[in-house]
């Protein structure tokens, strides 16, 4: 059973605690599986903040309040209210007018029609083994059952048409790519401009209605807003307090390019969304992010007057070992290998963008060698389809899937595996950014397989630490996989640089991000 959702009681009673000022971290999802916010939280409090982190309660967590080092973390439930239009919930007389109004009256129509037929049937029997003595034993009632059959098959016919009119419907709905879809975007785009999201995709609203308050009673120093959607939130929360004579500061923490992001299906939440960010960009105190090129393109974008701090999601040098004393899982074991069979693995969000099908493609052409999947959960959709895909290529007893472990235990956990694989696809975030794992399985001291999004790629050729092949190239994958098996130590040796992995590590990044923080209590630009 669920635990019940902590009230903004339980919330804002926190003492405080730290002596620098009180930081709340905003972030829109559980924490569990996020290790950049998991990081910032931790050694900020460590560093001697007050620092709250805020996440969001899906009602699949055993808690909901948790110590993150000297960190508090909170849950908060957000009811998913304004997701769902008004006029979603109405028929749609001039795009489908033979649409039900919801997919839940086609259901019921559809089952109501089966079940007037299945009575007919069993009328039917009934007069054709004379248990029935009724009216319809009669020549009459015959053909009043033929007639009433004759309209139930009409019946089941007009249900089924208007039933695939109201599926047509709902996809025009859930990906707003209709023509019509595409007018009214550019009307309120235009009539409106950044405010459009309001129109657009009201749905971050939830967001605001669940976490404002909470911000507004824990009456914090700095708001540390990861991402576009809780920049908004904490930049309403940042107003609201200035209003009433508190100086607040706000920091964004922005970890994608987000006019690049090509995932959404519906496809006004993009454009209500580039929207959403630039009404609110211009309220951040500070803008950190994840690499040089994005900060880059975010002050072009948002003609920000500083070139945002760059705070690498680089794994910890020296492992947590004060949030657990639980061994790290052996990874070799729970694929059952032994320590001389090749072990390729890639750590983190499964999804088609990201490349995995080539690493099972390519293992027909690479006897003996095993591949690891470390993903959130190993039953998501895609992993299956990957497993699936192996028993098609006979290679499913190579294949395996497993769960993240927690952050301080990746690069332990990682270290037995030989390479370190990132298959990723061109998206222009993709091209741009030095991704967590490229930090972690350098600290695994990995000889890597990446392929060639700009900025890896540079980087890799650049450090010699790995071998880069075409994307999606299942041949040119092969071929760089056996190059770095063939010849590991030519790879390992990258490693040996003095102070390459030094500049590769959290405690690193958390010196910048406290220096960002120091100056904005201090009240000094850079």
């Amino acid at each position: 059973m669920a635990p019940d959702i902590p009230d903004s009681t339980d919330i804002t009673a926190i003492p405080r605690k730290g002596s620098r000022g009180r930081i709340v971290m905003l972030v829109d999802n559980s924490v569990h599986g996020d290790s950049r916010v998991q990081k910032q939280a931790s050694s900020a409090a460590e560093a001697g903040w007050d620092v709250i982190l805020l996440g969001k309660f899906s009602g699949k967590e055993e808690e909901t309040a948790w110590q993150l080092g000297d960190a508090e973390v909170r849950l908060l439930g957000v009811k998913a209210k304004m997701s769902t239009r008004p006029q979603d919930l109405r028929g749609a007389p001039i795009r489908r007018p033979l649409a039900y109004p919801s997919e839940r009256v086609a259901e019921f129509r559809t089952q109501q029609v089966k079940a007037w037929r299945a009575d007919l049937r069993v009328r039917g029997a009934a007069l054709r083994t004379g248990e029935d003595r009724s009216a319809l034993g009669s020549a009459g009632g015959q053909v009043w059952l033929a007639a009433r059959r004759g309209a139930a098959k009409a019946s089941s016919r007009w249900v089924k048409l208007r039933s695939r009119h109201t599926r047509k419907l709902r996809s025009i709905r859930r990906t707003r790519s209709a023509a019509l879809d595409k007018a009214t975007t550019a009307f309120w785009l235009t009539t409106m401009g950044d405010r459009a999201w309001r129109r657009l995709d009201p749905s971050v609203w939830d967001f605001e209605l669940s976490y404002g308050p909470v911000i507004d009673a824990l009456e914090p120093d700095i708001i540390h807003a990861n991402d576009f959607r809780m920049l908004g939130v904490g930049s309403r929360a940042k107003l609201r307090a200035r209003a009433a004579g508190r100086p607040v500061s706000l920091v964004w923490d922005a970890h994608e390019y987000l006019p690049g992001v090509r995932s959404w299906v519906n496809q006004r939440k993009l454009p209500a969304m580039v929207a959403y960010e630039r009404e609110h960009a211009k309220y951040a105190d500070a803008v950190v992010t994840v690499s040089g090129g994005l900060a880059d393109l975010l002050k072009e974008t948002h003609k920000l007057s500083e070139r945002p701090d760059v705070v690498l999601n680089a794994p910890e040098a020296a492992e947590a070992s004060r949030f657990t004393e639980l061994p790290v899982p052996d990874l070799r074991a729970l694929c059952g290998i032994g320590p001389d069979v090749p072990l390729l693995v890639y750590s983190g969000l499964a999804a088609r963008q990201r490349g995995l099908d080539i690493m099972v493609d390519g293992l027909p052409e690479l006897p003996g060698v095993h591949v690891a999947f470390v993903a959130s959960h190993p039953e998501l959709p895609y992993i299956r389809t990957l497993m699936k895909r192996a028993e098609e290529l006979g290679v499913q007893d190579r294949v395996h899937a497993m769960p993240y472990v927690p952050h301080w235990q990746v690069v332990s956990f990682l270290s037995t595996a030989d390479v370190g694989v990132i298959p990723i696809h061109h998206w222009p975030n993709h091209e741009i950014a030095l991704i967590t794992k490229f930090f972690e399985y350098s600290h695994a001291r990995l000889p890597l397989v990446v392929s060639d999004v700009k900025t890896m790629a540079e980087m890799t050729r650049q450090t010699g630490q790995g071998e880069v092949f075409e994307a999606e190239n299942v041949t040119d994958y092969v071929r760089a996989v056996r190059a770095v098996l063939d010849a590991p130590k030519r790879y390992t040796a990258a490693y040996e640089v003095e102070g390459r992995l030094d500049e590769w590590t959290w405690e690193a990044q958390a010196e910048v991000l406290d220096g960002v923080y120091t100056r904005l209590m201090r009240g000094t630009a850079r």
